[in-house]
C-alpha cells in the first residue's frame, strides 16, 4: 500500500483530525479548538494514502528536543487498520533525527505490543517508557 506522511500541522486539517480523534476512546469528547491548540504546541503527523487526499493517520509529539518526548493521539482510520499503516507512521516517528537519544513516553491499554517493538517498556498497565541512550 503506498503512503505518503506529512509533517507539521499548518500541512493537515484540524478538522480531519478531529474526525479521526473523535473515533478514539481518549480524545472523543476534545473540541476542534482543543484539538487545534494541542496540534498547535505539537509535532504533528498526518498519514495519507496515494491514491486519496484524506487524513488516514495522525500522530503527535510533545518534546523539549533535549532529554524526552511524548507520543500521542496515534490513530488509524478503522477502516484502513491492520495494513501496516500504524507501523509506518510510528517508525517514521521514531526514526526521525529530532527524537535521536531522547527518551520517549506514551500511554496505551491496548497497543503495548506495537510500540515494544521500538524499544518502549510497560512502566504499569497502561504508561510506557523507552529510555534514552545517555
Amino acid at each position: 500500500m503506498n503512503y505518503r506522511i506529512v509533517s507539521g500541522a499548518e500541512n493537515l486539517k484540524v478538522e480531519e483530525v478531529h474526525n479521526l480523534l473523535k473515533t478514539t476512546y481518549w480524545a472523543d469528547k476534545r473540541s476542534v479548538e482543543l484539538v487545534s491548540k494541542a496540534m498547535s504546541n505539537s509535532d504533528c503527523y498526518g498519514l495519507f494514502l496515494d491514491n486519496k487526499d484524506e487524513l488516514v493517520g495522525f500522530a503527535r509529539v510533545i518534546s523539549d528536543h533535549a532529554t524526552m518526548y511524548y507520543l500521542c493521539d496515534v490513530i488509524i482510520d478503522a477502516n484502513y487498520r491492520s495494513m501496516g499503516l500504524g507501523k509506518a507512521l510510528v517508525s517514521y516517528i521514531e526514526s526521525s533525527p529530532r527524537y535521536e537519544g531522547l527518551s520517549g513516553l506514551l500511554k496505551t491499554k491496548d497497543a503495548q505490543g506495537l510500540y515494544q517493538k521500538y524499544g518502549y517498556e510497560v512502566a504499569n498497565n497502561r504508561a510506557m517508557i523507552k529510555y534514552s541512550n545517555h
